[in-house]
């Protein structure tokens, strides 16, 4: 338990010193930008840091607003999207034929690039909320699919046959066998998606809607808001993504404590 704790207390020292060193780097180029070459455009190019976190706090009520836009929908995306994944994930697992037949499909359902398919369906669907999380779901399903069917797989023959031999049901097999050893490979592939369904959510607001975080990118590359709103939008969004890593992890802990030695 020690052990356990200690190497958490050594990861969050790594992930500090990350972010005091990306700070200083950050704040050392802006400052050649600006004070050495005397870059007319570097306040637009890259501003100092810490000018973007206090326009991020003064002007926070402006773009949390538009990011609960973006993130309601990622959520509801994500959410349907990791259930159509497990889903499918089980199916291919249940039924050899099943993942013969789909797997080619979800594969070529990744070739799609995103940038070509947001304004196809902004366009039939008509509703930039209902996209995002369209998109949100379609990012989602094929890591948790391919993730929790390699759980699936991943399963010891022995302890297949032994569960077999006490004449457990199908049912019974995977709830207490199956299933709980493919948690964490669906945990991989949730950790993987969930960034990524911010990220589509983001996308899909640059394409012409009148909210949310990729509508104030947009908007304030081409002068609509100050060019602050920007960085700060960018830098939140970058915060999201972390933030949505971290509690998929947090969830994970709750579900297999066991994996993290327990309780702290």
């Amino acid at each position: 338990m020690k052990s356990i704790t200690g190497e958490r207390f050594k990861g969050r020292i790594v992930i500090f010193v990350w972010l005091c060193v990306i700070f200083f780097i950050w704040q050392e180029i802006s400052f050649i930008l600006a004070d050495v070459a005397k870059d007319k455009m570097a306040p637009r190019t890259l501003p100092y840091l810490h000018y973007i976190i206090l326009n991020l706090l003064t002007r926070g009520s402006l773009i949390f607003s538009h990011a609960g836009q973006t993130l309601s929908r990622a959520l509801i995306g994500f959410l349907f999207g990791a259930g159509v994944g497990f889903l499918l994930a089980l199916a291919m697992s249940l039924a050899g034929i099943v993942e013969r037949m789909l797997f080619p499909y979800l594969l070529i359902s990744q070739m799609i690039p995103i940038l070509g398919l947001a304004p196809i369906l902004a366009g039939i669907i008509g509703n930039i909320g209902q996209t995002r999380a369209f998109i949100a779901a379609f990012i989602t399903f094929f890591p948790v699919a391919v993730n929790t069917l390699a759980g699936f797989k991943n399963v010891e023959p022995e302890k297949l046959t032994l569960t077999y031999s006490l004449a457990a049901d199908k049912f019974t097999v995977y709830r207490k066998l199956m299933i709980p050893a493919a948690l964490p490979f669906l945990f991989s592939g949730l950790k993987i998606a969930a960034p990524m369904a911010i990220t589509a959510a983001i996308l899909v607001d640059t394409l012409g809607g009148a909210s949310g975080l990729g509508y104030l990118i947009t908007y304030s590359l081409y002068g609509g808001f100050p060019i602050m709103v920007f960085w700060s939008t960018v830098l939140l969004s970058a915060v999201l993504g972390i933030l949505s890593y971290q509690a998929i992890v947090v969830i994970e802990r709750i579900c297999m404590p066991y994996k993290y030695g327990g309780s702290e």
